[in-house]
């Protein structure tokens, strides 16, 4: 069977195919170290507007239609810009599709992005859902950004939102979780919760792998955030350390942002690529994650990982929650790769590799 008789995610190899011949469109050369295991960077462009409200273009409309009545001003990001807290931005990304018949493409914000809590969603013209691309589209793609906590300095080429593609269907069966489970350890936990093609992921509030810290609260009011710069804050100007109790709970105070820890060690097979979605959105009043993508070799022994926890962006809703040691937050969706990446997570340089309860990598 070629290459493309096969269902799957595309690997990092295929994603460089798709660039050389223009089925990805680059406005200049891809950076060195933007094509990832199973997704590519998006990097930002020249310009962001400041609109009024997030919006949806819909099966009419193109998004630069839609911008000449909802934007208030225009930003130059060559130069670097500040993005504001409460505000909702809008940038055309360095990168276009042309994609064939067949291929499709959902995007997430990168995991760093995540952990600064900015909410960011891509949209396409005529699109009908948030970072969701489908087979056959043609265009631009369009970053929605928003910081919920902290603001953020950005610049033209920065990079907060990453595409995957897939042909056909890839997601793995119930049966084929299972089996995946019982081969690999997919989580170190006896009986994992196997539903709906996922394995069930829970909340750690005992501590006891960190010395009794649960998590993060982030703080309100704080400086800016340079989103290029590593190791460049100090952790206790944004972040507020969460100790253990004994009481294994936590409440989440409305409107409150809390970086904390899955209870599982996670794994990732190299052919294999997963993303972590909701359990049930009846479980609870709150959310669970903001990045969702994890690409093969994410804690597995060939990439150095030898399982790693889930790091979890946890926001609160309208009212107070509070939540249990255990008590199960999100799933990871398990998807079938066309082939092995040439190059696995860990093994290009990354940031979260064999991870425990940590921040983004702009702190030190």
């Amino acid at each position: 069977m070629s290459q493309d008789d096969r269902t799957g995610i595309l690997p990092s190899q295929a994603i460089e195919e798709l660039v050389s011949r223009g089925v990805i469109r680059i406005a200049r050369s891809l950076d060195s170290d933007q094509i990832q295991p199973a997704s590519l960077d998006l990097r930002l462009g020249t310009r962001a507007f400041r609109i009024r409200a997030s919006f949806l273009p819909g099966p009419n409309s193109a998004v630069a239609d839609r911008l000449q009545s909802l934007a208030l001003h225009e930003i130059d990001l060559t130069r670097g810009a500040v993005l504001e807290t409460g505000c909702v931005y809008l940038v055309e990304l360095m990168e276009g599709l042309a994609l064939r018949e067949g291929i499709s493409a959902t995007c997430n914000p990168k995991s760093s992005t995540g952990r600064l809590d900015v909410f960011t969603r891509v949209i396409v013209d005529h699109g009908q859902a948030f970072d969701t691309i489908p087979a056959g589209y043609e265009g631009p793609l369009f970053l929605e950004i928003s910081p919920q906590t902290f603001p953020v300095l950005v610049r033209t080429g920065s990079r907060l939102s990453q595409i995957r593609l897939r042909r056909g269907r890839a997601e793995l069966s119930i049966d084929e979780v299972n089996v995946l489970q019982e081969t690999e350890r997919l989580v170190d936990t006896g009986e994992p919760v196997v539903a709906l093609g996922g394995i069930a992921v829970s909340i750690d509030l005992m501590g006891e792998a960190w010395g009794g810290l649960l998590g993060y609260r982030a703080k309100r009011h704080s400086s800016v955030i340079d989103v290029d710069k590593k190791a460049a804050a100090d952790v206790l100007d944004f972040w507020e350390p969460i100790q253990a109790r004994g009481k294994g709970e936590m409440i989440l105070d409305p409107d409150e942002f809390y970086i904390l820890a899955s209870k599982e060690a996670v794994v990732v097979p190299p052919a294999y690529a997963a993303e972590m979605v909701p359990f049930d959105p009846l479980v609870g009043e709150f959310r669970a994650h903001y990045a969702g993508f994890f690409d093969p070799g994410f804690g597995h022994a060939t990439a150095g990982g030898r399982g790693a926890r889930a790091v979890l962006e946890v926001r609160s809703r309208e009212v107070p929650f509070i939540l249990e040691h255990g008590q199960i937050v999100a799933r990871l969706v398990y998807e079938h790769m066309i082939e092995t990446p040439k190059s696995l997570y860990g093994e290009v340089g990354s940031n979260y590799q064999a991870q425990g309860l940590k921040l983004s990598k702009h702190f030190r």
